[in-house]
């Protein structure tokens, strides 16, 4: 280890120029006890050099991969763009949204964009995109036409019953799009 370690230290000499001159002239120069040549040291540092240059440019290959691909793939969802509707129990269409897509000024799309669709339908801050924080929203009210309906990790609104008496509630990300079907309301929260 102590070998490697002077040898490492010859070597940095060698690259900072620290070597004397009368030690290059000769070809060899003294590492701890042990006479080396300058040529074997020169060699070392350019292999090590060469070695740090490949690893940081593989490095910057790597990293510009990466940022190219969030950069496609943010290109790609800075539209609004739609996806194959989806069709409603009563026979008309809900748009449904790119994954990444922006609609006018609520910001890109989350993840988790329930709380945001809303947003486009109802309006309202960033905060919003949180589910659970509409039940903060407006006041608190009884399941009706109209009313936001709150879930710990859900948000949608009540558009209407089916036959059956089931509230029907529209919600983005239901299924990865805009959905309207009928929902258990139990444990909800409802604000107007």
């Amino acid at each position: 280890m102590r070998w490697s370690l002077r040898l490492a230290a010859a070597m940095m000499a060698l690259a900072v120029g620290a070597v004397s001159a009368h030690a290059q002239s000769a070809g060899t120069t003294h590492v701890g006890a042990k006479k080396v040549s300058v040529a074997k040291i020169s060699t070392k540092v350019t292999q090590t050099t060469s070695t740090r240059v490949t690893q940081t440019a593989t490095k910057r290959k790597v990293a510009s991969r990466t940022t190219k691909a969030r950069t496609q793939s943010a290109r790609r969802g800075s539209s609004t763009r739609m996806v194959r509707p989806t069709m409603q129990s009563d026979g008309t269409a809900v748009a449904a949204w790119s994954s990444g897509a922006s609609m006018g000024s609520v910001g890109p799309r989350p993840r988790r964009w329930c709380g945001w669709w809303m947003r486009t339908q109802r309006g309202g801050g960033p905060e919003l995109n949180v589910a659970w924080n509409w039940s903060k929203w407006g006041r608190p009210t009884t399941a009706q036409v109209g009313a936001v309906v709150v879930w710990r990790h859900h948000v949608g609104e009540i558009v209407g019953q089916n036959d059956r008496g089931q509230w029907l509630v529209r919600s983005g990300n239901d299924g990865g799009a805009v959905r309207t079907r009928p929902w258990n309301l139990r444990g909800a929260v409802f604000r107007i």
